[in-house]
């Protein structure tokens, strides 16, 4: 992003409305120190999705994208006494320090951990009846956003919030050719979406310091 005024405006954000404690500026800093890539989203956008949570007065979160669990710190921070959030994450190192940072940000009582292909993992959620979320939070490999969404839909309720985040990527979603998975999966999201009745959805584009995305906000009808 070469114009520095967004993210300048992200940190006027920052200085006056977010309060980014030592448990989430922990995270991030054992985070780069384990290597996990910068993939998490800006404090402006993890404020953002702890207040969906409490809007949504979510009991029940499910969040598929743990990376290092920075994200994971916001909505668990949502969560009533006796919430519960459930995420997923692939790598087992990514994982155990998540685990770490969750224990150090004094939230992993609340927090349940689950390794492994998150398709692998939802499917036998469902298969076992799990109880219906609140809140789902997408923020993983994007080829996979329908089965995600899916995934979501089953394990919802009416009035369930959904958001994916990463959903412009800088406007190439506008690329209907593009040969990156990331955008055909992206795009394949939208086109289910717009064909999928059960689900009031939109679209909202961002521009700060994560440079020029989005995040798609949906509601369970």
């Amino acid at each position: 992003m070469s114009d520095p005024a967004p993210a300048a405006v992200d940190a006027f954000i920052e200085q006056h409305l977010v309060v980014q404690d030592d448990g989430l500026a922990a995270a991030l800093a054992a985070n780069a120190a384990a290597g996990l890539p910068p993939m998490d989203v800006s404090p402006a956008q993890g404020k953002m999705i702890h207040l969906f949570a409490r809007m949504a007065g979510a009991r029940r979160i499910l969040e598929i994208g743990t990376l290092g669990g920075y994200s994971t710190i916001w909505l668990a921070r949502a969560l009533p006494e006796g919430g519960r959030l459930v995420t997923l994450e692939l790598d087992p190192g990514y994982a155990a320090v998540a685990q770490a940072n969750l224990a150090a940000a004094g939230v992993v009582e609340r927090c349940d951990v689950r390794t492994g292909p998150a398709m692998e993992t939802l499917t036998a959620m469902i298969a076992a009846g799990e109880a219906p979320f609140d809140l789902v939070f997408v923020d993983a490999d994007k080829p996979s956003n329908v089965p995600y969404l899916h995934a979501a839909l089953a394990l919802s309720r009416p009035g369930t919030v959904l958001v994916f985040d990463n959903v412009v990527r800088e406007g190439r979603v506008l690329e209907a050719d593009s040969a990156d998975p990331r955008v055909q999966g992206t795009r394949a999201l939208f086109a289910a979406l717009a064909a999928e009745p059960r689900i009031s959805a939109t679209a909202i584009q961002t521009v700060g310091c994560k440079e020029w995305d989005g995040f798609l906000l949906g509601v369970v009808n």
